[in-house]
């Protein structure tokens, strides 16, 4: 037997709920996408105004840049090798 899913008494379906603390949620985390409420996400200003969960501020914004920086500085020190050996050779 087929059941309907649930739905309110008005007709819609169940509010979606907050990935915290289960309340209505009131739109995802701009950098997890998880659905959280207005108590739970902070307001963060960069090259627009965005919504991020509170576990997402706490994992603070720097975190993005370390392996940028590993990065570069890998090539910086593949470069110095190159240019010693090179020094190196000419003698």
């Amino acid at each position: 037997m087929l059941t309907m899913p649930s739905l309110r008494s008005s007709g819609d379906p169940p509010a979606s709920r907050c990935a915290i603390c289960h309340a209505v949620a009131a739109g995802p985390c701009a950098r997890c996408r998880k659905l959280v409420c207005a108590d739970c996400c902070e307001l963060v200003e960069g090259a627009g105004t965005f919504a991020l969960c509170t576990r997402c501020v706490n994992k603070g914004t720097g975190l993005g840049y370390g392996p940028l920086i590993a990065w570069l500085g890998a090539i910086i020190l593949g470069l110095a090798v190159i240019a010693a050996l090179l020094i190196f050779l000419r003698r």
